[in-house]
């Protein structure tokens, strides 16, 4: 019979012998969703289908537009599972929720809206299972087809990445970031919306990490089509940059006696059935 191991445990590391071989170089693939109804069936598609080791963590926020209701009807799957929390709390708090039931060895961020493409998985896994490193970034094409505003927003946000914490890389913004999840396990995140992406970059920085950049493809939409970032994340992702920049190490750090729990509200989850039977 498989040992037992909580969510909370799984995040500190502490998984027996039996169950880590499982969850050696698998990806844990965070996937925030609200409000995508119409791109739902062709996202989970497009991640089953890339072919590495992985499970996939769906965490809905709030979603209203019948998002929920497709996620309920989905078959049970081995490597799925599925969280909904009871109120919109924003893409920062679905992924600090996600993490709570992530047990792969790596951890990668997958937004629900096509943009970011599955396939490019197994590039962005390289630098880790072959290189030795810990952070890969995948890097956008060098070009405005996002729109000017987002693309000088970016290049804005890379520059003062690069001028406070020395970085050295070329799209701070992007989604995929791929991080060893005991990494992501000693930071304290405060992030609810899309500050989550300049929250993890300072500190990742801060605890000496080089962060390894491989070329992706994109695809990306507009406000019209379903875009949701606004002006407003783009002023708090700099205040985000600037303040973990001087903020003391100790005031984010966990320590060995914290106790991680899942930070907001839950109404529902569905375990992949691989959890279900170890929980």
């Amino acid at each position: 019979m498989e040992p037992s191991v909580t969510p909370q445990a799984a995040i500190r590391g502490e998984i027996p012998p039996a169950i880590n071989d499982r969850w050696q170089g698998c990806v844990s693939v965070i996937v925030p969703v609200y409000n995508e109804a119409a791109n739902l069936d062709a996202l989970l598609r497009a991640i089953h289908a890339s072919p590495v080791k992985k499970e996939i963590i769906i965490v809905d926020d709030g979603s209203t537009d019948g998002t929920r209701e497709k996620l309920r009807a989905l078959p049970p799957f081995d490597d799925v599972t599925i969280v909904f929390h009871e109120k919109n709390c924003g893409k920062g708090a679905a992924i600090r929720t996600a993490l709570a039931y992530a047990r792969g060895e790596y951890v990668l961020i997958q937004d629900s809206d096509l943009e970011y493409d599955p396939r490019d998985y197994p590039a962005l896994l390289q630098p880790l299972e072959e290189l030795g490193a810990n952070v890969v970034y995948g890097v956008r094409p060098d070009r405005p087809e996002r729109g000017l505003r987002f693309f000088l927003g970016a290049k804005l946000l890379t520059y003062l990445t690069n001028l406070l914490y020395g970085a050295g890389i070329h799209d701070e913004a992007t989604c995929y970031k791929v991080v060893r999840r005991s990494l992501l396990g000693r930071m304290r995140l405060e992030c609810h919306r899309f500050e989550f992406c300049p929250e993890v970059t300072a500190k990742l920085c801060r605890m000496g990490e080089k962060i390894a950049e491989v070329p992706i493809s994109y695809n990306p939409r507009s406000a019209v089509e379903g875009k949701k970032i606004r002006h407003s994340d783009g002023w708090l992702a700099i205040w985000t940059l600037i303040r973990f920049r001087f903020l003391p190490l100790s005031q984010w750090v966990h320590s060995e006696s914290d106790k991680p729990q899942v930070p907001f509200p839950v109404s529902f989850s569905q375990l992949s059935s691989e959890k279900s039977r170890s929980a």
